[in-house]
């Protein structure tokens, strides 16, 4: 073809919508007939060891099972079984219907900040700007990331307590740092001391993360840790992540308290939280992150040119839920300390195994060693032979290696189905 241009090639490979191209069958390119090398030499070296969440992977493994037409259980992920609130609802509803259905100031919009710093004062006892000490974010995640992006960097080590949510050591590692873990022990509870922290402290320790209630072990942070934290954090001048997304969700009158309202914190504290597990709003992706401006401004710049702005009709659903009726909630947690007991009970008559009453959250971190089984194993018998998904202790660190993680965020019926199943498999303890 004289005088043709790159364009012209290309029309000529890619002829459609005229045509259909000849490497384009069954609704898949074939990569491998486009390009001289492998797919894998294009991935950066930021993902290409990077494992899927281990959850995800759970409820994955769980749907697939499901579309063959078996009837399997999946309490691996943690999403709660409740509808997000009728109010809730309807705010959201009625601000697209208004119209609210475009950008929005990045760091969230005004009246959102405000109800944020109005909960943090109210229930934490925490101070914060609303113009400049608030940012919100499409979910608690996000906001972690982008705090990650922004303090995180080859050569700085962020120390994790574990057992941990399967996501925080990847997006250290996404971030180019090293995460160290502060393993905790079983047998003492998962307490976390000074001597734990010490112990894995490195000179390049910058962040400590921690998570009260804990996901998975269901611990609750007491004075006397949150104390050992302080005292570790002022001496050794550390930045805190503390993820506080499941502080409503307490058990046995236990309460919750922010590392941010000791004595020296506040300036050297992040907080993280959202709005998914409280309010049963998972699938609206709503979050945020607070805490001294400076650090603010850092993590602001990451979050306008990742995501813009959270959805401008969830934010507004937002403030209903902050500033709306919130016995529901109480009612959640009635319900699930309902499962909590029921399901421990359960769980306890099978041989292997020990279920301890979590203090928070909405998980069993069942303890499994008596099986003689890696916290891998047992998960894949479960599955295999039960037909119940279960996340392998050891996708929250190596400390989490010997449990499995169920969640009771499922029906009654559904948690006691799982229990008698598990049993058939392991069988029951002598009477």
């Amino acid at each position: 073809m004289l005088n043709s241009t790159r364009a012209d090639v290309e029309l000529q490979r890619f002829p459609w919508p005229c045509g259909t191209p000849a490497s384009f069958t069954g609704g898949e390119f074939d990569v491998s007939s486009q390009t001289q090398r492998a797919p894998s030499t294009y991935f950066s070296s930021r993902v290409r060891e990077l494992a899927p969440s281990p959850t995800l992977a759970v409820s994955e493994s769980a749907r697939q099972l499901k579309a063959q037409g078996i009837d399997v259980i999946d309490l691996g992920g943690g999403d709660p079984d409740f509808i997000t609130p009728e109010h809730i609802r309807a705010a959201a509803a009625n601000a697209m219907n208004a119209g609210d259905t475009h950008y929005v100031a990045s760091a969230g919009i005004l009246g959102l900040r405000q109800a944020i710093a109005d909960k943090l004062l109210a229930d934490n006892g925490i101070e914060v700007d609303p113009n400049g000490g608030v940012i919100v974010t499409p979910g608690g995640k996000q906001a972690l990331f982008e705090a990650a992006l922004a303090f995180v960097e080859p050569g700085v080590d962020v120390l994790i307590p574990e057992p941990a949510w399967v996501s925080y050591s990847p997006m250290v590692e996404l971030a180019g740092g090293t995460s160290i873990p502060v393993a905790l022990d079983p047998d003492d509870n998962w307490r976390l001391s000074l001597e734990r922290l010490s112990d894995a402290w490195t000179p390049a320790s910058r962040i400590l993360l921690v998570n009260s209630p804990n996901n998975p072990t269901g611990r609750v942070l007491d004075r006397s840790e949150l104390a050992a934290i302080a005292e570790f954090a002022q001496e050794r001048d550390l930045l805190i992540f503390s993820d506080e997304m499941y502080e409503k969700i307490l058990y046995d009158g236990q309460r919750h308290t922010s590392i941010a309202t000791l004595p020296g914190m506040a300036e050297r504290t992040l907080i993280f939280n959202g709005f998914s597990k409280a309010y049963a709003m998972t699938g609206w992706r709503l979050g945020y992150v607070a805490g001294p401006r400076p650090y603010l401004q850092q993590i602001e710049k990451v979050h306008s040119h990742s995501v813009t702005c959270a959805t401008s009709f969830v934010q507004q659903a937002g403030i209903v839920a902050l500033t709306g009726p919130q016995a529901f909630i109480g009612e959640l947690v009635s319900a699930w300390d309902h499962r909590r007991r029921d399901l421990a009970a359960a769980l306890n008559a099978i041989a292997g195994i020990h279920c301890p009453l979590v203090e928070g959250a909405f998980y069993a971190f069942v303890d499994i060693r008596g099986t003689g089984m890696s916290s891998t194993a047992a998960a894949e018998l479960f599955l295999r032979e039960a037909h119940v998904a279960v996340t392998p202790g050891i996708a929250f660190g190596a400390a989490g290696d010997g449990h499995v993680r169920l969640s009771f965020a499922a029906s009654d019926a559904l948690l006691e189905e799982a229990a008698a199943r598990m049993g058939q498999v392991l069988g029951s303890k002598p009477a």
